[in-house]
């Protein structure tokens, strides 16, 4: 989900402080917050999805690898529309991941490849844009006919330059794929990586977990996180306590790698996706939908898809 590459920002530099690989292992020191961001207006990508950019890869790339980009919508109650379904037409990614989680609504998908599908609530689609891939995301039609709540967060992951020209292809995890973890009345989703003995569906090309985790007011869950990962925490709802400090709704924490203990205690109902990841040890080079790791890749993507050789919609 991004726009076309005429209307994106400015090219991304190199990243010069990329940081180092540490074996992923527990460790019994806490992991200390280093950023609480608070969430920032909303715009529409397209006309179906009013999102919130939570962070992008043009500031603070290296602090957050491999998380490239974290778009949120938050819930918002769409009219039933009769008329064509609301969303963002074609538009072409290469070199990272995106993955979609649906909480409320559909969004139906279309692209270059020939594959196509509904993401319904609670499913997550993991697109591999890889070597290029052209798409289009819009409102299924049978929610856009009822209308109704509607919430999902995309989240650009990035891929080592060992597989940034792998070719493309999706993941679609359905609900009922997705393993949960009781946590008392709460509980923890686990869409990728392990938890209390659970895999989540999700291949990843590095070690990551990505977690929705509920929990009910006055619960407190111990969730830690390997020493030397990148962890990120967006609070979709409620308010809690992480390792001690207050966080409401909206805002998005930034973990250090230091350390692995992570406590979260909700002080009201809470829903909480956490996403955390071996960092990669690469520069980063972006240009609105293209992300590779020199200005010269970055320059041929918009050449390869200008010349058509990323394929087109049918």
């Amino acid at each position: 989900m991004s726009a076309t590459p005429s209307t994106t920002t400015n090219m991304v530099t190199p990243v010069a402080d990329a940081v180092v690989h540490t074996s992923p292992h527990l460790s019994t020191a806490a992991k200390a917050i280093v950023q609480i961001g608070d969430k920032p207006g909303r715009h529409w990508v397209g006309d179906g999805f009013p999102v919130h950019g939570m962070f992008g890869y043009n500031h603070g790339a290296a602090a957050r690898s491999p998380f490239l980009m974290m778009d949120y919508a938050a819930p918002t109650t769409f009219a039933p529309n009769s008329g064509h379904p609301r969303g963002v037409g074609g538009h072409p990614h290469r070199g990272f991941e995106t993955v979609t989680i649906v909480y409320d609504g559909e969004v139906e998908h279309r692209d270059s490849t020939g594959a196509g599908g509904v993401i319904g609530k609670g499913d997550v689609q993991w697109m591999t844009a890889g070597a290029g891939i052209i798409h289009e995301e819009f409102h299924s039609e049978a929610y856009s006919r009822r209308g109704g709540l509607f919430e999902m967060v995309q989240l650009w992951v990035n891929l080592p330059a060992k597989d940034k020209m792998t070719p493309a292809h999706y993941q679609s995890i359905t609900a009922g794929q997705i393993p949960v973890v009781t946590l008392g009345q709460g509980g923890v989703r686990v869409i990728a990586g392990e938890f209390d003995g659970h895999t989540g569906p999700a291949r990843t090309h590095t070690p990551m977990n990505a977690w929705d985790v509920r929990l009910p007011a006055g619960q407190t869950a111990s969730l830690p996180q390997p020493d030397g990962w990148t962890t990120l925490l967006l609070v979709q709802a409620g308010t809690v306590q992480v390792n001690g400090r207050e966080v409401t709704e909206g805002r998005l924490v930034t973990l250090s790698r230091e350390g692995s203990g992570l406590t979260l205690e909700a002080a009201a109902d809470a829903r909480v996706l956490l996403m955390a990841g071996e960092p990669i040890d690469e520069p980063v080079a972006g240009y609105g939908p293209f992300v590779m790791n020199t200005r010269e890749e970055i320059q041929q993507a918009i050449l390869d898809f200008n010349s058509g050789r990323f394929g087109g919609m049918h």
